[in-house]
């Protein structure tokens, strides 16, 4: 049977009529004038790596991301609508509109309350608290269970709004609801005057004024020791010669973005000197040669965010150090993976937090395609002490055979929580003896995690093993942030890891397979009243050699540990952690 052909008739020729703006859902003009009152005038404002500050803008002002707003920012950015929605819908801190058959959207509810769910806060009564605070606020507040908010020594922590409640109880919540706000009282941080008085920024003036020789300071920082502190624990100095080395322009881009259950440091830290992470943050812009800076923060630290802004309008201000870089806040919008160093620099680029291929590594091939130097808050809150003291200083401190200082992110059933700055090297059973106060009264050691959700659980019988970098990893753990997580006997080291599990389920980016199914198969599996253990150990074995970055590489590690180290716990009923 001969196919018919249907000859394609020639088009008439005429003006076709410009599109005015992009493809998509038709723009409200209420809507368009609320988001321009918002951006402000001006082509700058309308650039591609605002697109999340602007989307929290809106975020902030109407409770919610209705279609209206986000079509009218689309066009206002010059943007496709589905470009906007997709970064939108991928991060936990924006409310998307959901609208009705009928294109009604719901308004949003007149309060949120959110319950961390995190390891340290479940062993506190998490779960508790969630279960009750629905019926004592009512229909018209909102209550959510949240991941780790970064404040596990004052478990439980409920967020009120923007606001965190530690040691939060259903009466305290009640009565913060009532209140109308709840401001956390945190330790009063050193201002721009104190800090100037007791001699902060003299040594950034000398770096500025050639005083200090750059070769000179970078060899100080190699001769530390000094390792990156936000976990890959990469040589400092070696990463200024480095980037230093690459064609300017050059960029600098700082993760205060710890996401890590169990990690705090770097909050603490903040608010008590902010001033010495920012000269320690200027001296490694001026050693490398940067152009522009960009701190990308936790939403999650929002009193943080409004004493930096304050502080950081105080250092500009100043004529004493002219010419300093250009120094931009950028705010996170709760993603976990923006703690990995390629996913934080796509979110400042106002994307989806995806993860890269590598190589390029960031220090070639970085933010807005330049060299970039990517450096942990803590990592440079100690440069400042470096230089003064010496290398040699810093390099002094260890035990057991390791090398300088670390901050130990302390949570669980311990007397003292907290940061506590020790030697490398020391051990668990040392670190709860001399700075935690021991264990709290009625509980003993179980297990601990080495290294907070990602670094693995280890039992009691090696609590004994130097904490460090490269000390771990033959145990099957690592010790990342220095996030140390403690359990007692009245917990499970088996709950903890479906506690885990169930989080970096829940935060996987979603860009590969391994990860995205693996950590969801993962959990579907050790939920099971008995775990297939050779099912666990391919799965486990796929998700680390296939998946592109630490999340999904290193979310094995808590149940691979329960099976390796706690194997009786697999023949009875878990104890609920």
């Amino acid at each position: 049977m001969k196919q018919r052909i249907i000859p394609i008739q020639p088009q008439a020729v005429g003006k076709q009529r410009k599109r005015q703006a992009p493809k998509g859902r038709r723009v409200d003009p209420a809507a368009l004038a609320e988001v321009q009152a918002l951006l402000g005038a001006g082509p700058e404002s309308r650039r591609r790596d605002l697109l999340i500050e602007h989307l929290h803008a809106i975020n902030d002002r109407f409770g919610q991301l209705a279609t209206p707003h986000l079509a009218a920012l689309a066009q206002e950015m010059r943007m496709a609508q589905t470009e906007v929605y997709e970064v939108a819908s991928f991060y936990h801190h924006f409310e998307v509109a959901r609208e009705d058959a009928n294109g009604d959207v719901s308004a949003p509810p007149a309060l949120t309350v959110r319950v961390c769910d995190g390891l340290s806060c479940q062993l506190a009564g998490a779960q508790a608290l969630l279960e009750k605070l629905p019926q004592l606020l009512g229909t018209e507040i909102r209550v959510l269970a949240a991941p780790c908010v970064g404040r596990c020594e004052q478990a439980p922590v409920a967020v009120v709004g923007q606001n965190p409640l530690p040691q939060a109880t259903p009466a305290t919540v009640k009565a913060a609801v009532d209140a109308g706000a709840v401001q956390h009282a945190g330790s009063a941080h050193i201002d721009y005057s104190a800090y100037r008085a007791h001699g902060g920024y003299q040594l950034l003036a000398a770096c500025l004024s050639g005083a200090r020789d750059v070769e000179a300071v970078i060899k100080t920082m190699e001769d530390s020791g000094l390792r990156g502190l936000g976990g890959a624990g990469f040589p400092a100095g070696r990463k200024w010669r480095i980037v230093r080395a690459e064609p300017a322009p050059r960029l600098m881009a700082v993760n205060i973005d710890e996401g890590e259950p169990g990690t705090f440091k770097d909050r603490v830290y903040l608010e008590r000197d902010p001033h010495r992470f920012l000269e320690g943050m200027l001296i490694a812009a001026w050693a490398t040669g940067m152009a522009e800076i960009y701190l990308y923060l936790r939403d999650e630290y929002h009193g943080c965010r409004s004493m930096l802004t304050a502080e950081l309008a105080k250092l500009r201000a100043d004529p004493a150090l002219p010419n300093l870089p250009e120094i931009h806040l950028r705010r996170g919008a709760g993603a976990y993976i923006c703690g990995e160093e390629s996913a934080m620099i796509e979110s400042i680029e106002g994307k989806r937090g995806l993860p890269r291929l590598r190589p390029p590594y960031v220090a070639q091939v970085g933010l807005f395609g330049r060299p970039t130097l990517e450096h942990n808050f803590e990592t440079l809150y100690w440069v400042r002490q470096l230089l003064e003291q010496g290398g040699g200083w810093f390099a002094g401190h260890g035990r057991h055979g390791r090398s300088g200082l670390r901050s130990f992110s302390v949570s669980g059933r311990v007397k003292k929580p907290g940061v506590h700055l020790a030697p490398a090297g020391i051990t668990l059973r040392e670190l709860l003896d001399e700075y935690c106060g021991g264990m709290q009264d009625g509980h003993a050691l179980y297990a601990y995690l080495p290294g907070g959700a990602s670094g693995g659980i280890l039992p009691t019988a090696m609590s004994d093993i130097p904490l460090d970098f490269d000390t771990l990893q033959p145990y099957g753990c690592f010790i990342g942030s220095a996030a140390v997580i403690v359990l007692s006997e009245q917990d499970s080291a088996v709950a903890a890891a479906r506690n885990l599990m169930r989080f970096f389920r829940d935060e996987s980016c979603g860009q590969c397979t391994p990860c995205r199914v693996g950590t969801a198969k993962a959990l579907h599996l050790i939920e099971q009243p008995e775990w297939d253990i050779a099912l666990l150990q391919q799965l486990s074995e796929v998700m680390r050699d296939a998946s592109i970055c630490g999340l999904g590489q290193a979310a094995p590690n808590p149940v691979d540990c329960v099976i390796k180290y706690f194997p009786h716990e697999l023949n009875r009923p878990a104890r609920p952690a």
